[in-house]
């Protein structure tokens, strides 16, 4: 009899062990010394506290004349034929619930998962919504649905012609030639970036590219676009080959500079970047370099770099870090104001929305591509990191 107490006391202490370890990764917050690294943050909020969905992910934002439009895909999870493209405003400060804009049901009432929506607005005219429909990004099309009131109705969906999918995750960027190029990529046939095309704010589209894969055939997908002026443009991409790329076209888009390394890290995430106002560079990506050989890493940090050529970049803030991942995802705009408003997924949980004062953010150049270290920032422990979902 008491060997059966013992076993059983034994058993509950692991239980109990258990749990508490268990709760606290739950319930882990927002390392409390991420406060160094979040100079000029002056507003950091969750777009919806509940959602009739569990999963969410893919954040893209637009500034219309209504206010601020954020949108991203929900469902049971990534891949899932419930997977639907949800809009949500901010009206009077606050975040409207997230409500659908776009679904998969096709013709014959078969439900596929749609992905990746990408906001624009077009100046004095409508609000663009892109996203895909398919199964997986291999076998996705385009798709485009247009909004005259900021995203409070939309109009029906338009399919964009074969072969073409519209910008694949990131903004596209209106040249001072009018033209409206969409950075965008396959995933079908190893990974390629191309680029989409239109005159005419979506009615019609040719393509550029594929951009040369480079000497090291690089494997890169997701462009984000910056533009130096006078018809100079750069992208940065994601990559399954450790490091963020680039390329770079002399010629308003027409042709690219094969692919190659920059010397910031990639952990086969997505990133975003813009070009300010005051012509300085913003890139928002997980600053992670894998383990060993690897090409995926966590998904956290999540980071923000500032740079004035594209080439050298300063640290400059950490949205997130911590031992439960991920952070992934993230788009960046700079709205009328000055001010730059960043979303991303935070745990495949809710989504987030961040809004920095760039003037007042606090830059440490990166060298040799490692993050450097701040007075006071305690980095959270690697081996603590929990398993996320792709």
């Amino acid at each position: 009899m008491y060997n059966i107490k013992n076993t059983f006391m034994k058993i509950k202490i692991k239980l109990a062990t258990a749990l508490l370890f268990l709760y606290s990764l739950c319930s882990y917050g927002q390392n409390p010394t991420l406060k160094e690294w979040q100079k000029g943050v002056i507003k950091d909020e969750f777009i919806y506290d509940t959602a009739s969905f569990p999963s969410c992910h893919s954040a893209t934002m637009a500034e219309t004349d209504q206010g601020l439009v954020y949108a991203f895909f929900g469902g049971t999870k990534e891949r899932h034929p419930d997977v639907e493209i949800y809009v949500s405003r901010l009206e009077n400060g606050n975040w409207l619930a997230p409500v659908s804009a776009a679904d998969g049901v096709q013709p014959d009432g078969k439900r596929l998962p749609t992905w990746n929506p990408v906001l624009y607005q077009i100046p004095n005219g409508d609000l663009l919504l892109f996203y895909k429909i398919g199964p997986k990004p291999s076998e996705w099309w385009g798709m485009l649905k247009r909004s005259k009131d900021g995203g409070k109705t939309w109009s029906a969906a338009e399919k964009l012609p074969e072969g073409f999918i519209g910008p694949v995750k990131n903004k596209p960027v209106l040249l001072q030639n009018g033209t409206l190029l969409s950075p965008s990529s396959t995933e079908g046939n190893g990974w390629n970036v191309h680029f989409e095309a239109s005159s005419d704010f979506g009615k019609t589209w040719r393509k550029i590219g594929p951009i040369a894969r480079g000497a090291d055939n690089l494997d890169a997908i997701q462009p984000s676009m910056l533009d130096h002026g006078n018809g100079r443009l750069q992208i940065l991409a994601r990559t399954r080959n450790r490091a963020v790329v680039t390329s770079w076209s002399k010629d308003w888009g027409e042709h690219w500079t094969p692919l190659e390394k920059t010397a910031l890290p990639n952990n086969n995430s997505g990133t975003d970047a813009v070009t300010l106002k005051d012509g300085r560079h913003v890139l928002v990506y997980n600053h992670v370099l894998p383990e060993g050989n690897l090409a995926k890493g966590a998904r956290t940090p999540l980071n923000v770099a500032f740079s004035k050529d594209g080439k050298q970049w300063q640290a400059a803030l950490i949205l997130e870090d911590s031992p439960i991942s991920q952070y992934s995802y993230p788009a960046v705009i700079q709205t009328k104001d000055g001010l730059l408003h960043f979303g991303y997924t935070w745990r495949r949980k809710k989504m987030k929305h961040v809004v920095v004062d760039p003037k007042k953010v606090k830059l440490i150049p990166i060298e040799d591509g490692i993050w450097p270290t701040k007075k006071g920032y305690k980095k959270p422990d690697p081996n603590a990191y929990v398993k996320e979902e792709d």
